[in-house]
């Protein structure tokens, strides 16, 4: 199974009909793949917190949403995520590049790579690093259904080695 279209092939699974996105080259081959599904209605975004109320009213409009973003944007994120997403209780998937990790070449990148899952603990937010594309196929599913049943955000974290 190839990386992207686990992500993909678990989006749909999952239920998945509204994704916005921030450009990242990792997510490139699964952000066209979205293009062209008529199912699914896709935002890009120039930020990341623009993206967060975006999928909040999608959801308020009964849509499945989802944001994918490298990790970067969580920095950018927070404020929308806390006052908005988790005190709504909105279910949001988080499907995130996750830049700064092993075979990461450029280093300005480490220092948020290594602080995103400290940042989503600190969050109280749950989060899940599949390491093989069968299992982000289920993480992706599952990560899903636990927003849904916690009212709040829930990421997977796709590291360098996962593509």
């Amino acid at each position: 199974m190839d990386s992207s279209e686990a992500i993909f092939d678990g989006l749909k699974d999952a239920g998945i009909n509204f994704i916005v996105s921030v450009p990242c080259v990792n997510l490139s081959k699964l952000l066209n793949m979205i293009d062209k599904d008529p199912d699914i209605i896709h935002i890009p975004v120039t930020r990341e917190e623009e993206g967060i109320g975006i999928c909040a009213g999608a959801y308020l409009g009964g849509k499945k949403a989802a944001i994918l973003m490298q990790n970067s944007g969580l920095g950018n994120s927070i404020n929308a995520l806390k006052s908005l997403t988790e005190l709504y209780e909105f279910p949001l998937l988080m499907v995130m590049s996750h830049r700064g990790t092993e075979g990461e070449n450029i280093c300005g990148q480490v220092p948020m790579g290594e602080s995103t899952p400290l940042i989503l603990e600190a969050m109280n937010y749950k989060f899940f690093k599949p390491g093989t594309p069968e299992g982000a196929y289920e993480d992706v599913k599952e990560a899903w259904e636990l927003s849904v049943e916690e009212g709040k955000p829930v990421s997977v974290l796709l590291e360098i080695k996962y593509w």
